[in-house]
């Protein structure tokens, strides 16, 4: 069984094998972002000022998620490295020191939200109905985030193995779990008291809980080529830190979204609330752009890193030929819809007179950024499955923070709330042109890789 899955990504074509390990992962990230849009457009019917609550909170939530994210990658990378080495042991190894790792990140997150949630939130807003709302929902999603820490940590340690459809599954039952419970319990249905958006939030994590609970079920009653092996288990610094060397960066890439939210949210909150809720609504919308865009990178990184392991550079860079082509596809299509139909999507929210005459300018112009942010997406991957995650971090501040903040900041005194949204635009293109020359400079020293290219591109 171990030879076959070894082989799978060592010797079946590219495309193919791409397309059918990223294709699960894609579908999941587009239920999880379906989730995210029925989640924010129940919200929005208790009022904008829900609205503006969850927004504000919405950083938190992905600041969660993006330690979850990162730990779980940084065992991906580790693991499919380690299996193009045939090294089983130390493979086996690596789950065990990601559970140790999400159980710590959780227990973090758990102490700093103790002192420091509503402390945070009263930087950002005077209203207290908005200020007890998103206290009330922060509260739940943190000390309850242990589902999210190792429901994502086995989902990475599937698509390490190239097992796709469990991942898949797996989120997908946690998020429609999720948009089931939403209603009822902000509502109250079926004698549930209506807790309005406290609700929204218990539903959130009984959802991550389940999905936790499934994956821990599957991974521990069936044979998979890497275990939990607590009788052989070696603790060893050494692993940590490997782990640790793309999970921080990647963590750190993914945390740069929620500093970006937060940043943002302080300069558009001194145009108006509504200003804060149209860029809430954005970022819930751009998921569905960007997270089919993630779920191919989720099926590119194991690829990539067991050739990267296995020596087959040639293989390597076909899988990042056709991730670039197929992401460029998903990014114009993202593009169209957001040029073409604003306002029906922001009517999804129950958008007023206000919020359309800011929210349509403001898709149409971010949506452009979607171009230049799919080199953006991909080359970070290629870095993290050769074990550079330094040069993802580097992508990625310039994405999500060393350009648009400042630029946010310096447009919107100059040309007001219209002018935040081109500092996406900037911050894209050149971000992608700086990955473009961090790849240039990675094959022009890797010789063997140099060789590989031109074998690839003519495949």
């Amino acid at each position: 069984m171990q030879t076959t899955e070894q082989n799978k990504m060592g010797y079946k074509p590219v495309l193919p094998l791409l397309m059918s390990m990223a294709f699960p992962p894609m579908l999941s990230m587009l239920i999880q972002s379906l989730y995210n849009i029925v989640d924010s457009m129940f919200v929005a019917q208790i009022g904008e000022d829900a609205m503006t609550a969850v927004s504000l909170a919405f950083p938190i939530q992905t600041l969660i998620i993006a330690c979850s994210v990162g730990i779980g990658v940084g065992v991906n990378s580790y693991i499919s490295r380690k299996l193009g080495e045939h090294n089983h042991q130390e493979a086996n190894g690596a789950v065990m020191h990601g559970m140790l790792l999400s159980l710590s990140g959780y227990l973090l997150f758990a102490i700093i939200g103790c002192f420091a949630i509503r402390p945070f939130f009263q930087l950002f807003t005077d209203s207290a109905t908005i200020l007890e709302d998103a206290c009330m929902y922060t509260y739940v999603c943190v000390f309850l985030c242990f589902g999210c820490f190792f429901h994502i940590l086995i989902e990475k340690v599937f698509q390490s193995m190239g097992k796709m459809i469990f991942p898949m599954a797996i989120q997908a039952i946690g998020a429609i779990t999720n948009i089931i419970l939403d209603p009822i319990m902000i509502f109250g249905l079926f004698g549930i008291p209506a807790m309005g958006v406290k609700g929204a939030a218990i539903a959130t994590v009984i959802g991550q809980i389940f999905a936790m609970s499934l994956s821990l079920f599957i991974f521990l009653t069936r044979e998979f080529d890497v275990k939990l092996d607590w009788k052989q288990f070696q603790f060893s610094w050494t692993a940590i830190r490997r782990i640790l060397s793309i999970g921080i960066p990647n963590a750190c890439m993914n945390a740069l979204g929620s500093v970006l939210v937060m940043g943002l949210n302080s300069i558009l909150i001194q145009f108006s609330n509504t200003a804060v809720s149209v860029y809430g609504i954005y970022y819930k919308l751009q998921t569905f752009v960007f997270m089919p865009a993630s779920g191919l990178t989720q099926g590119a990184m194991p690829i990539m890193g067991y050739n990267y392991g296995a020596g087959n550079h040639e293989r390597l860079l076909q899988t990042l030929k056709y991730a670039v082509i197929v992401t460029v596809a998903i990014m114009s299509c993202g593009c169209a819809v957001f040029l073409l139909f604003p306002t029906q999507l922001l009517l999804l929210f129950q958008a007023g007179e206000d919020m359309l005459q800011i929210g349509v300018p403001a898709l149409r112009i971010i949506s452009i950024s979607f171009l230049p942010a799919s080199l953006g997406f991909i080359l970070p991957t290629l870095f993290q499955a050769m074990g550079l995650g330094f040069h993802s971090l580097i992508v990625f501040l310039l994405r999500q923070l060393c350009i648009t903040l400042p630029l946010s900041w310096l447009f919107a005194s100059l040309f007001g709330l219209g002018g935040i949204w081109f500092s996406f635009v900037i911050a894209e293109g050149i971000a992608a042109g700086a990955a473009v020359l961090l790849y240039l400079r990675i094959r022009k020293r890797d010789k063997i890789l140099s060789k590989s290219y031109s074998q690839a591109m003519a495949a």
